[in-house]
């Protein structure tokens, strides 16, 4: 679906099809525009409650034509560029028409953009790609067959299936920039985070419009938690993690979710920047409870306490975490 797919949970804790063209470019770069920003700005509801684990490039990194599109796009006013919140619109309203457009027709043409000590880093939105990962990852058994089938009716699926396959020939390195989870975040996500990277700004705060998704011009900014750390540090805290792990515990889920997210991470550009954002999240939990959440810092402090060799420590760290993401994900089937 275009609504992006969710990352994998840790342990413990007529026709509907998006039709054959492929106007993106190689390695499933941008083709045209998708519906301009102003058509996603009809509506002020948010959605989803979801966290993000983004990373953002230098122009560098992309190969032509695709790091012109991109300097071109960078030089668009503040204001102009869209957020979370419009992507996730856009999806929303290309499930309304009959025949529902679960994937968009053509890759997106934006994304997320930062800039640090000067320089210009961009994280490619990548809809289309992200919607064809999350059909896969429902037909996968996220939702139950009845379920499945009637929001999108086998046959739907079936042509959306054939449409990816058929691209994925045509761009067999392509990757998303942006992972998603739904009334979560991950552990192993903030295993790349250390707690002096938190920026946490509550609501209305000077900084809080400053995040994908932070709200629009003239609105009250939404609170901001994220965390953002170098690629290079973000890989070193990956492997130092991992090498604890395997010293301490069998193979299993937590291991190979790091090695996994390890992977990604691998596919990027060594002067990336990687950011861990709560997105609308925020909006799920009080004040209260968003600052007292210090999540990379009990995650961090497991893995000393496992590199130590105190099984006990490690435990009641886990726990901290474990507890604070149960209430979050209760909310979800709260009235």
């Amino acid at each position: 679906m275009s609504v992006p797919s969710s990352d994998s949970p840790d342990s413990p804790d007529a026709s509907g099809s998006s039709g054959s063209s492929d106007a993106s470019g190689p390695a499933g770069a941008p083709g045209p525009s998708g519906p301009p920003a102003s058509s996603a700005a009809a509506t002020s509801v948010l959605v989803p409650y979801a966290g993000y684990l983004r990373v953002y490039e230098p122009l560098a990194a992309f190969p032509e034509p695709e790091r012109s599109h991109w300097a071109r796009y960078v030089r668009r006013p503040g204001p102009e560029l869209p957020d979370a919140q419009d992507e996730l619109r856009r999806s929303l309203a290309a499930l309304v028409p009959v025949p529902p457009v679960p994937v968009p027709v053509q890759e997106s043409a934006e994304a997320f953009v930062a800039t640090v000590d000067g320089t210009v880093l961009v994280c490619p939105w990548r809809t289309r790609l992200r919607g064809w990962l999350a059909l896969t990852e429902l037909e996968g058994g996220t939702l139950p067959a009845p379920v499945l089938d009637a929001m999108l009716p086998p046959v739907v699926r079936a042509q959306l299936t054939a449409d990816h396959e058929r691209w994925r020939t045509r761009n067999p390195d392509a990757r998303p920039w942006i992972r998603d989870a739904a009334w979560r975040v991950p552990l192993r996500w903030f295993v790349l985070f250390a707690d002096e990277e938190r920026e946490y700004v509550p609501r209305g705060g000077a900084e809080a419009g400053t995040a994908p998704g932070a709200g629009r011009p003239g609105s009250e900014a939404a609170p901001v938690l994220r965390y953002r750390t170098p690629m290079a540090q973000a890989r070193r805290r990956l492997a130092r993690a991992l090498k604890a792990l395997r010293e301490s515990i069998e193979e299993g889920p937590m291991t190979e979710g790091l090695v996994e997210v390890g992977r990604w991470l691998e596919e990027f550009h060594p002067r990336a920047l990687v950011e861990l954002d709560y997105g609308g999240l925020v909006h799920a939990v009080g004040a209260e409870v968003l600052a007292a959440d210090h999540s990379a810092a009990d995650v961090a402090e497991g893995i000393e306490a496992l590199r130590a060799g105190d099984g006990d420590a490690a435990m009641a760290a886990y726990e901290r975490f474990a507890e604070r993401w149960r209430a979050v994900r209760d909310l979800q089937f709260a009235n």
